[in-house]
């Protein structure tokens, strides 16, 4: 690279007494240079695309790679697609990778008034009309989970595997609704200070504190009136429906959860469990969050 450089500078200074062509030079041999880095760089590939969901609310989503299978992320309550960040870049080298903002989160423009499950399912179904794929395997992190099922429901057979991560069979899926909806009232009261409890119980006593307060902030810049109709509307369905919905889907479903000491039981025989981190588990623990999705990957295939 040094002695590239050198002889540039060699090339311009023979040239020095013609100053329109040492400026024409410079200029190209910095065009050349910013496109190499855009072209390395992954992210300046990703454009920002939109679909259209079912009530007209604007989806922000993307796509990466290419495969017969397409991997759909969709995160979890109050986040947006950048938690997804780590399987982005590890997925997309041998599938077709697709990710979204849901509506009242990250990019993504709505109007949108109640925000349930089922809603929010129309918001994946737009993106997966727009993305394509006969084969799809959906992924769903903690509300992500119950937005992919009723998205399973709306795909049928294109759907080849669903992926709950920290959603289903989780110590929290056996707290009495009561219970939950007494968190949803603190919410209510005092959003920032609720959320904040939140937060800092979803991570392992382990964890920076820089980070837990970092995903508190980014929590909190969310829509405060999304975050409480989508956290009642979660509630509802966790207690109306999530017991028939995982019965109907069993042969597809898989759950990937965090065991916070390492000492927690397996609750259902569909689920691995990723020691020492909570509920961001792909996100804290990528690696093997990856290692344990690319084995359901191959299962599925099977």
């Amino acid at each position: 690279m040094k002695t590239d450089i050198t002889v540039m500078k060699k090339y311009i200074a023979s040239i020095k007494n013609n100053k329109t062509i040492a400026i024409y030079l410079i200029t190209a041999i910095l065009c050349l240079l910013f496109s190499a880095c855009a072209i390395n760089n992954p992210a300046t590939q990703n454009k920002k695309l939109t679909a259209q969901s079912a009530d007209d609310s604007r989806i922000a989503y993307g796509t990466r790679g290419q495969g017969e299978t397409t991997l759909l992320f969709v995160h979890g309550w109050l986040c947006d697609h950048k938690v997804w960040q780590p399987q982005i870049d590890y997925f997309s080298n041998h599938y077709k990778v697709a990710w979204l903002d849901l509506a009242g989160h990250g990019d993504s423009e709505t109007n949108r008034q109640k925000f349930t499950m089922s809603a929010f399912a129309q918001d994946v179904k737009s993106v997966s009309d727009k993305v394509g794929g006969e084969k799809i395997i959906l992924i769903g992190h903690s509300m992500g989970g119950p937005i992919v099922i009723e998205t399973a429901k709306l795909l049928g057979e294109k759907v080849v595997g669903i992926v709950g991560v920290d959603a289903f069979y989780t110590p929290l899926a056996s707290f009495p609704e009561a219970m939950k909806l007494v968190f949803l009232e603190k919410l209510k009261n005092n959003y920032p200070v609720a959320l904040e409890e939140t937060v800092k119980s979803m991570f392992a006593k382990s964890a920076n504190p820089d980070l837990i307060n970092l995903y508190y902030k980014n929590m909190l810049a969310a829509d405060h009136k999304m975050g409480i109709s989508s956290l009642y509307e979660c509630i509802k369905w966790n207690s109306q429906q999530e017991p028939l919905e995982l019965k109907k889907f069993s042969s597809k479903l898989y759950n990937i959860n965090g065991a916070p000491t390492g000492k927690e039981k397996v609750l259902h025989e569909s689920v691995v469990l990723i020691s020492g981190v909570g509920h961001f588990v792909a996100q804290i623990k990528p690696d093997e969050f990856n290692a344990a999705f690319e084995k359901i990957i191959e299962n599925l295939k099977d």
